[in-house]
């Protein structure tokens, strides 16, 4: 049985996705209420890092006074989308147990939006924070949601092949900001 290597493809280069983060950083602002305080969590560990170029972004370009950064540690899948936890694991870091986000409006920010099961997992948690608003935001979507939950600002929509993985590579874990696709090798059916 002969297969076929696997191969990785740039569908976003770092020019590209810097006009995607100035499209979503204008849809974000368009969800926050005037007065509201704002506060942008970003999902440990690509989330943080987006959600820090978000914030910049929408202080810089769109006048955002400078909002609350708060980071969560969630996990499900390893890289490769190997299930890691069932349950997803939300570990809560001692500084936010006794944090109060009354009033506020939340952008929850995660690098891909897969099946839906972290954003499940975060968004009781924040709840009992006792925000206003929360929003959803991801850098890209599979498109594979299995929850009733949906991101209400997206950067690029892919849908692609069930055994296909989309990386979204952010400094500082890695060197350059892209999205690649990568298609596992894969038997031939010759």
């Amino acid at each position: 049985m002969t297969s076929l290597p696997p191969s990785r493809t740039c569908l976003y280069d770092t020019t590209e996705l810097n006009a995607v983060l100035d499209r979503m950083a204008s849809q974000a602002m368009a969800l926050l209420p005037g007065n509201s305080p704002v506060a942008v969590v970003g999902i440990l560990r690509r989330g943080a890092p987006l959600a820090d170029l978000l914030t910049q972004r929408m202080v810089n370009a769109h006048g955002l006074k400078p909002p609350l950064r708060l980071d969560l540690s969630v996990k499900r899948y390893a890289d490769d989308l190997t299930l890691l936890h069932p349950d997803t694991l939300l570990t809560e870091q001692a500084q936010h147990a006794a944090l109060d986000l009354t009033g506020y409006t939340l952008l929850l920010v995660d690098d891909v939006f897969y099946t839906g099961h972290s954003i499940l997992k975060v968004v009781p948690y924040l709840l009992q924070k006792h925000p206003a608003t929360i929003r959803v935001v991801c850098l890209a979507d599979r498109c594979t949601a299995q929850l009733p939950v949906h991101a209400d600002v997206v950067g690029v929509k892919l849908a692609i092949a069930p055994a296909d993985i989309i990386e979204c590579h952010v400094p500082p874990y890695e060197a350059d900001f892209n999205i690649e696709l990568l298609k596992p090798s894969r038997p031939t059916s010759a």
